[in-house]
């Protein structure tokens, strides 16, 4: 998208076919949180916006009862702002001038708070008594045909048909006035909706329901992104482990590590395999919300074993050496498959002429399908990995940002990015075994390789096809190797092209090997 609010069949869309929402976005279009209050594209058609409130609600775990609960108690206080007009507002946060400090949409032409506030555009309350924690919402939903009509700042909403006085909710600065009672697009699809509308019924007879399932709910928005229930402190801590939080049980740290390593050091997989089904159990894990990782081992659980980014085929049969190691030694599969990226990784060291050693922390747990919520797990879905070298198909978004994105969530910096980028790539682990970016004549070794070819004048890079390139001798006109966006990336790029001087360098051997291993222990551990 190019554009705040871009219509779902402009440019770039996040949607496609029969209104597909692009995994992993969740809101509708660039600029809203959820949905939009005035119906599809602005568009009211309540069984429409049914449809966008479900997927979007769904990709942040909740079912159907929680949404409904989360959209009518979120509206049972409160008030919406649209009493004025929304052309006199002020451009957006990063559009606004340094004085505005963030704020964005200011209105400084007219008084712009109070009952004169515009910030949705729809204006009204949806409760008769908008202070209060009630049954209003339901009552009023039900009780009132409703009709489309046009806020004072021009917003399309739903207004009762014959309300009564005693029904109208009073105004926000003179108690003795009174506003709109109003429903939104997304208001009005808890009545259309057939599921949503079974729902609204039970929650109107049953208020006590309600009640409790809204602060089940509101407690799970609220702390969906804290992680496992072993993060919280504090007496108002609750006991119980919830699905959502993906519990993870308490792992075994006292087996006999060197026992194990011994076991995969023997086992005949490959640097490439361990080091790849490691990362790939890891990189799952987000700073934003403390969700996924290595700690639980659900790689071998569904869904995560059947993504394409996992390569179903190669996990299977490295899982099927990895298991038998771990029930013999009494650790769990979570830690054995870290130790075996640990073994792949300073076997690679050895063979670079070094002696670091990678640390390792043992205790991961291993949880179960029943601990795995899949539907919430499938929106962790990668579709690309830049250190793997690996993108599902082509996108709008270029792969070398999709690689930051990833990087962010991952919580490294750019120099981490960039010498685990390095070394990943000559260690071999390119998704199916692709050989774009292999800049080295020794693949299994961690060495500064692909840093000192990337880098080398000898060498000019030529465009082969969408997204892959040559790398051409200059006096032979001979191709020597193949590379991909991202590779290329790390010598277009001012700042990432700085790190991989620094590290081509031939003093550097041992600090890369050194800031590998660092920012591999970093990804490894980022969930314990």
């Amino acid at each position: 998208e190019k554009e705040w609010l871009e219509p779902s069949g402009g440019e770039n869309s996040r949607y496609s076919g029969e209104r597909d929402l692009e995994n992993p976005l969740a809101a509708v279009m660039m600029g809203l949180i959820y949905v939009n209050p005035e119906g599809v594209d602005g568009k009211p058609d309540p069984l429409k916006t049914a449809h966008d409130i479900r997927i979007t609600f769904q990709r942040m775990a909740m079912n159907d009862e929680e949404t409904v609960a989360l959209t009518a108690g979120g509206h049972t206080v409160g008030k919406a702002h649209g009493n004025g007009d929304a052309g006199i507002l002020g451009p957006e946060p990063e559009g606004a001038p340094i004085e505005d400090q963030g704020l964005g949409w200011l209105n400084k032409k007219s008084r712009g708070v109070g009952r004169n506030a515009v910030t949705s555009g729809i204006e009204g309350a949806w409760t008769p008594e908008p202070t209060k924690w009630d049954n209003g919402y339901f009552e009023t939903l039900f009780k009132y045909d409703w009709e489309l009509k046009k806020s004072p700042a021009g917003a399309s909403q739903w207004q009762p048909v014959g309300v009564q006085d005693k029904d109208l909710p009073p105004d926000v600065e003179d108690p003795s006035k009174t506003i709109n009672l109003v429903m939104t697009d997304a208001d009005m699809a808890m009545k259309m909706d057939p599921e949503y509308r079974k729902i609204s019924e039970k929650f109107r007879k049953d208020p006590e329901y309600f009640a409790e399932t809204f602060a089940k709910a509101w407690f799970k928005l609220t702390h969906r992104d804290m992680g496992p229930r072993t993060r919280y402190i504090g007496p108002d801590a609750p006991t119980e482990d919830l699905i959502w939080q993906d519990p993870v049980p308490a792992g075994n740290p006292d087996f006999d590590v060197a026992a194990a390593k011994s076991k995969v050091e023997a086992s005949g997989l490959s640097v490439a395999d361990l080091v790849s089904t490691a990362w790939d159990s890891a990189r799952t894990f987000r700073h934003s919300d403390r969700r996924g990782g290595a700690n639980g081992a659900r790689i071998q659980l569904s869904p995560l074993k059947d993504w394409e980014g996992n390569e179903p085929e190669r996990l299977d049969k490295v899982l099927g050496v990895l298991k038998p190691i771990a029930s013999e030694t009494g650790a769990s599969l979570a830690d054995i498959i870290v130790l075996a990226g640990t073994v792949g990784l300073e076997k690679a060291i050895q063979a670079a002429g070094s002696s670091v050693k990678v640390p390792f922390t043992p205790g991961r747990g291993d949880a179960t399908q029943d601990m795995t919520d899949e539907e919430s797990f499938a929106v962790l879905e990668p579709v690309h990995d830049g250190f793997r070298n690996w993108v599902k198909r082509q996108y709008v978004v270029s792969a070398e940002e999709m690689m930051l994105d990833r990087a962010q969530l991952m919580g490294l910096t750019a120099q981490e990015m960039t010498v685990l980028v390095g070394g990943m790539r000559v260690l071999g682990t390119n998704h199916g075994n692709s050989s774009h970016g292999l800049f080295t004549d020794r693949v299994g070794t961690l060495s500064n390789d692909f840093f000192v070819n990337l880098t080398d004048m000898s060498y000019t890079w030529k465009p082969k096809s969408e997204g892959e390139y040559e790398i051409v001798d200059r006096k032979t006109g001979s191709t020597k190797w193949t590379a991909s966006r991202v590779d290329l990336v790390f010598g277009s790029n001012s700042i990432l092209r700085g790190y991989s001087e620094f590290y081509a360098q031939d003093d550097n051997k041992e600090k890369f090997v050194r800031d590998f291993v660092a920012a591999w222990t970093k990804v490894m551990d980022a969930d314990r």
